[in-house]
């Protein structure tokens, strides 16, 4: 499949459209349409968000969590989802609500994908801390990203019993890329897929165009391209770097693919890369 059958209007003779009612696109939850419809009011309130929030306790429990934790440099605990809003901003306390009803949406039995939401979610604080550090996107646009970069594997694993050996090869083929890889076994990727829902979902554009191609590194040198989508395809490259070096990895496949491009694009001497990605590793060590 094309990229462009991710966001192209429906042909009911495709095949590609066949395989895409295959494959099961989480409708977007009515507690993102309520919040959503907030935030575009033109003078979104706390309150009302809160309210929002309010009516879901599993959600309000765990947005009061993630926004005392350490990784947001809490120097005060919010006690009620009003004050966390307060605290954080309108639009990181969307973002981080958007990142926890996919994983409700989506998670599968007995925590199988508990491994797949840590990596996301190191993922998104990689994606913050770069795009701070070298102001390439708003904090909340860079976490979402982070969280859905990925988010059509778990849809594909559903979808193929042999998606699992496809994410195997592909993550260890350094010269195909790991999309092509995917398009070959099962005529669409998780890239695409993953486009798809943020669509669907109402995500910003920046968010879904970025997903689309983060592992299509020619589209760093593409002026064509908006900006702020090389942007972040760029700093998920050094993000995926970083997570690799965390986990104990020397190599990193996609960094050979992609990290000259990435630098390039970010205006990144290669020391200059590697004192942030050491300055990224220290930060991955402060618990959630």
């Amino acid at each position: 499949m094309t990229t462009a059958a991710a966001h192209a209007p429906a042909k009911d003779s495709s095949v590609e459209d066949a395989l895409l009612r295959s494959i099961r696109i989480p409708p977007r939850p009515s507690l993102l349409v309520d919040l959503q419809r907030e935030l575009a009011d033109e003078d979104p309130s706390p309150r009302r968000i809160a309210r929002i929030i309010g009516n879901d306790v599993g959600m309000s429990g765990a947005l009061l969590k993630l926004a005392n934790s350490p990784f947001f440099g809490a120097t005060r605990k919010a006690k009620s989802v009003e004050q966390a809003i307060n605290f954080l901003g309108i639009n990181q306390c969307a973002a981080l609500l958007t990142g926890l009803l996919a994983r409700q949406a989506i998670d599968g039995k007995d925590g199988a994908l508990n491994q797949f939401w840590d990596t996301s979610a190191r993922r998104a604080q990689a994606l913050v801390f770069i795009s701070r550090r070298l102001r390439i996107a708003p904090p909340d646009i860079s976490h979402t990203f982070g969280l859905f970069c990925d988010i059509g594997v778990p849809l594909l694993l559903d979808r193929f019993t042999d998606y699992a050996d496809t994410l195997a090869l592909a993550s260890n083929d350094g010269d195909r890329s790991f999309t092509a890889i995917e398009d070959d076994r099962h005529a669409t990727n998780h890239a695409a897929i993953g486009c798809l829902l943020a669509r669907n979902w109402g995500l910003s554009p920046d968010v879904s165009w970025a997903i689309l191609h983060h592992h299509d590194y020619a589209v760093l040198d593409d002026e064509a391209t908006d900006d702020a989508i090389r942007s972040l395809v760029a700093a998920s490259v050094l993000a995926e770097r970083g997570i690799a070096r965390y986990h104990g990895n020397g190599a990193s496949l996609e960094w050979d693919k992609g990290g000259e491009p990435a630098c390039r694009h970010l205006g990144l001497e290669v020391d200059e890369a590697e004192d942030l990605l050491d300055e990224l590793h220290e930060t991955f060590h402060i618990e959630h």
